[in-house]
């Protein structure tokens, strides 16, 4: 069946239907990862816009449930040029194809992505429709009356409170990875019994705000001998407080930070605590944002594999994994400063908090770029725990 991708600013694409025939409407980005498109796709960072993946040939090996980042995809739609129909790969169980349809995902393939990237690179961000409705065409195939309005009139919401897990899960620390599809909440957890790490020999409790939280950001901390309890993304400040955690973890999430004010509020107060904070991507900005800083929105945006990242301490450029479009613009550095840049641009890619066990990223160290080049922050952040690593 045709489909079509129909901008804000007229231009039209078509293609052909793939996943649920849904029509939505949704803001455009592009991703830049040449692998990884099952993380993309499961990421909760993207709830509230379709993703463009420049890389011509998506699919090709399938779709395997344990690597999911999330329980399901949050995307409004996936566009690719060219889509894999027959996957190799001998941990796949599934197809994209079918992968979209089981979760009411619209997509379209056949498309020029490198001409819808040079549009979205070159006029910004924009919203779009994705639709198999021929009617919202005329005959010579430019928007129909009253479509355009439509999709400008197009905003997002708080991202975060749809992305959110909406109870208290506990996920207690282990030496074996674990599989994303089942549930995090272990029957014979007790989460007064803090575990031994495997490779610290120490005990660590982590009180974790799921903001959209990627399951490896879990399994990272699982994996150095944390116990983590994930809290809702309106948990207030004092229930985190009172079970005594030994750090807080901050997590990436979806949307413009602005529009969250209670959660900015609530940071605040973790931030007024002397508990040790690592903050990743929308956490990053929240605290930023707690903290007095400003945020701005980017053109369009860092998400994909492939952005090197300098420390500003050590000198040292790291390739790194990304997913956002608000950047941190303003800081008080009587607050805090620069830790790490973009190379490409400028931006800022991280902060050191003064008088505060507390630093942040923009970049996902867990994510896997490299593949290990920055999963050293989350051995800094055992380290501010009382760690030894």
């Amino acid at each position: 069946m045709r489909a079509y991708l129909i901008l804000a600013d007229g231009h039209v694409f078509a293609g052909t239907s793939i996943g649920s025939r849904r029509e939505v409407i949704s803001e455009i980005v592009f991703n830049t990862s040449m692998t990884g498109y099952e993380e993309v796709l499961t990421d909760p960072s993207y709830s509230g816009q379709a993703v463009c993946m420049t890389y011509p040939l998506i699919g090709n090996y399938g779709i395997c449930y344990s690597d999911q980042e999330s329980l399901r995809p949050y995307m409004d739609g996936y566009i690719v040029h060219e889509l894999s129909r027959l996957p190799s790969n001998f941990r796949s169980s599934d197809t994209i194809q079918n992968f979209l349809k089981r979760y009411n995902v619209p997509g379209v393939t056949g498309i020029d992505t490198r001409a819808l990237t040079k549009i979205l690179r070159e006029s910004g961000t924009m919203n779009g429709m994705i639709t198999t409705d021929g009617s919202r065409l005329t005959e010579d195939g430019k928007p129909a009356e009253g479509v355009l309005e439509q999709i400008r009139a197009y905003r997002t919401g708080c991202e975060v409170e749809k992305v959110s897990c909406t109870d208290v899960e506990f996920w207690p620390a282990t030496d074996e990875k674990i599989g994303c599809i089942t549930s995090p909440a272990y029957e014979n957890a007790e989460p007064n019994q803090p575990a031994v790490g495997k490779k610290t020999g120490r005990k660590y409790r982590v009180a974790l705000m799921d903001f959209g939280v990627k399951y490896n950001i879990i399994r990272s901390l699982n994996e150095r001998g944390c116990d983590v309890t994930v809290y809702p993304a309106w948990t207030k400040a004092e229930e985190v407080l009172k079970d005594n955690p030994d750090g807080i973890m901050l997590t990436n999430g979806p949307g413009d930070p602005a529009d969250c004010p209670n959660e900015i509020r609530e940071v605040k107060k973790l931030y007024d605590s002397d508990v040790p904070i690592y903050a990743i991507c929308m956490g990053h900005q929240l605290m930023a944002l707690a903290t007095g800083a400003t945020t701005k929105k980017m053109k369009y945006g860092h998400r994909g594999g492939n952005h090197p990242v300098k420390d500003l301490e050590t000198g040292r450029v790291y390739i790194t994994s990304q997913n956002h479009g608000y950047v941190v613009d303003a800081i008080d550095p009587e607050v805090a400063e620069p830790a790490y840049v973009n190379v490409n641009d400028g931006t800022n890619e991280g902060l050191k908090y003064k008088g505060k066990k507390i630093f942040t990223t923009q970049f996902h160290p867990e994510a896997c770029p490299g593949p290990q080049d920055s999963a050293y922050l989350f051995d800094k952040f055992i380290r501010m725990m009382g760690g030894d690593q």
